[in-house]
């Protein structure tokens, strides 16, 4: 049995979910938010399309469910570039890199959920964070002024600007801002700029890292209690070759680098001037990391390594597998899966005994890679500073081995760089593994019993009261299925117990690919308080770059969708 056919056909929309097996624990509550990309048929990749918001009540009777029902809300994000193309759709088209307009490129915000202060915001690597309302998930503006970003990262004057930045900025609960980055071409490769922002300002404040390059992207920034932490994801590297129409042939790295800044010194040096760095290394290359956030003796990573996971390459119409079969049609515009079990590592850092000229090397502490690891998808953790200080368990969802999901074409790019004897194997199945901070031992695992079963984000939710760290509490996981939509429900301390309960979808709805998830306590109105104006910018911008002459079509539809912000 394939992945689900539903993968890129299944909509987006509101349904209700019934318990079906075993006792949901009364005292497990909260709303799970989860970012998607919402398919498009025009784009040769699916993980480009507009952002939309999915919303898991743990507790019945939420949001127009009944009594016993678990209700499931779903929202295309309603941005500025949403609007302007539902105005105008006919001037927008698919590319190679997502919908190229006249007015630029779109900010998708399909990547993740971020939650701050009782406020919620989704992000992509190639835009501005947007907030939106958690109660009735309407858009409520972009993060910072793209001027105060420094523009568009590649120099075009366009009305939309497009935004090297990371889809996992982070907040940190003692300066009650966010950190994020933009990347700008330079030295071969690109730059990273440091991007703070204080949560109440139309504008951020930003500092560059001269000299530093990444080669990839910086999917991900984290941060210890006085370190940010911003690594060269390498797992999605530009391909000039394919910008310009031909096959795309380029391969990650090995290794990449990652910078260490301290957050004094971004502080005491003033906006815009280049800020100290300290270079570190490490391989494989990955995509999330998490570092601890006590650093007294040095900083402590734990990476998740995505061996021979290659997200520049995408399902292609023509392909076929490994095992020489054609791709399913369905699976077209999905990205081509793991060539290798991944791998998980504690990484040690001792960025303070040695020389700012040198290369910190990291001292690999625990590794863990069974050869079962395969499409390694997200992770479930204790994200309260006390968690993060002293982390106890982490949890893991895996997709499982493949090979329908491999392009022969994409093998013969890394030729020998992959064993062909595993990359034709039978397939697995998905599973959910529990492993133990420090040593990365298994502590716990359970294996989903269909190969039918796509888990997507896993979330941890702890117990009221419980300690921390991430063993004393549940993990819920959202399973995509052609059997309707699932939510598996398993006590952190135990998962190969397997779940204590399931909720299913009422009538079998289903739901398309999931990112990244998050877990709040409650669903509460975002407060009231003035934010960006999108008109405001729209028209400013519109006005800037009259001369690019815009037809006059476009140039109302702009003028229209600033009217329709106005009360914001």
């Amino acid at each position: 049995m394939p992945l689900p056919d539903s993968l890129l056909t299944a909509p987006l929309h509101d349904f209700d979910l019934s318990l079906v097996t075993g006792t949901w624990p009364r005292e497990l509550t909260g709303e799970v938010f989860l970012s998607a990309p919402q398919i498009d048929q025009r784009l040769d990749y699916q993980l480009f399309g507009f952002g939309a918001i999915v919303r898991i009540s743990l507790q019945p009777g939420m949001h127009g469910a009944d009594i016993d029902k678990f209700a499931v809300r779903t929202r295309v994000l309603d941005t500025p570039v949403k609007r302007l193309h539902d105005r105008v759709s006919e001037a927008f088209r698919g590319g190679r890199f997502g919908l190229e307009s006249p007015f630029g490129h779109a900010n998708m915000a399909n990547t993740a959920p971020l939650a701050m202060n009782g406020r919620m915001f989704a992000t992509w690597d190639v835009g501005r964070p947007v907030e939106f309302d958690p109660v009735s998930l309407a858009f409520l503006g972009e993060v910072g002024s793209a001027a105060s970003w420094g523009g568009d990262s590649m120099g075009q004057r366009k009305l939309l600007p497009q935004i090297f930045s990371t889809a996992h900025p982070v907040v940190d609960p003692e300066r009650n801002c966010i950190w994020s980055v933009k990347l700008v071409p330079a030295g071969g490769g690109q730059q990273p700029i440091v991007v703070r922002w204080d949560g109440a300002s139309n504008d951020v404040t930003t500092w560059p890292l001269t000299g530093a390059v990444v080669h990839g992207s910086m999917h991900s920034v984290s941060q210890t209690r006085d370190w940010l932490v911003l690594s060269d994801s390498g797992n999605f590297k530009l391909d000039i070759d394919e910008v310009f129409g031909k096959p795309r042939t380029v391969t990650i790295d090995d290794s990449v680098s990652v910078y260490f800044v301290r957050k004094e010194s971004l502080e005491r040096t003033p906006a815009g001037s280049a800020v100290e760095w300290r270079r570190g290394a490490f391989g494989p290359t990955t995509g999330h990391y998490f570092a601890r956030w006590d650093d007294t003796n040095g900083i402590d990573i734990l990476a998740e390594h995505m061996d021979r996971t290659d997200l520049g390459y995408r399902l292609e119409r023509d392909d076929v597998d490994v095992n020489g079969r054609p791709i399913n049609p369905r699976h077209v515009g999905f990205y081509n899966m793991g060539m290798a079990s991944q791998s998980v590592s504690e990484l040690h850092f001792d960025v303070d005994t040695t020389s700012p000229n040198d290369v910190i090397a990291a001292q690999v502490t625990a590794r863990f890679n069974d050869g079962e690891m395969w499409n390694l998808q997200l992770s479930a953790m204790d994200w309260s500073v006390d968690g993060l200080t002293n982390p106890d368990k982490h949890h893991l969802v895996t997709q499982g081995r493949r090979p329908q999901m491999i392009a022969e074409r994409v093998a013969q790019c890394y030729g020998n760089r992959v064993e062909r004897k595993n990359l034709g194997a039978p397939e697995s199945t998905a599973r959910l593994v529990t492993l133990q901070r420090g040593s990365l031992g298994v502590h716990s695992e359970y294996h989903f019993p269909s190969l039918g079963d796509m888990p997507s984000s896993p979330t941890f939710v702890q117990r009221s009261g419980g300690r921390a760290g991430g063993d004393d509490g549940w993990v819920i996981v959202n399973v995509l299925s052609d059997d309707g939509f699932r939510i598996e429900c398993f006590d952190a301390a135990r998962v190969s117990g397997g779940p204590i309960a399931v909720l299913r979808a009422v009538g079998r709805d289903r739901l398309p690919f999931l990112l990244h998830a998050v877990l709040t306590t409650s669903a509460q109105p975002a407060p009231h308080m003035e934010r960006l104006s999108p008109a405001t910018e729209l028209l400013a911008e519109v006005s800037a770059r009259a001369r690019e002459k815009l037809p006059d079509a476009l140039r109302a539809a702009v003028h229209e969708v600033a009217e329709s912000f106005v009360a914001y």
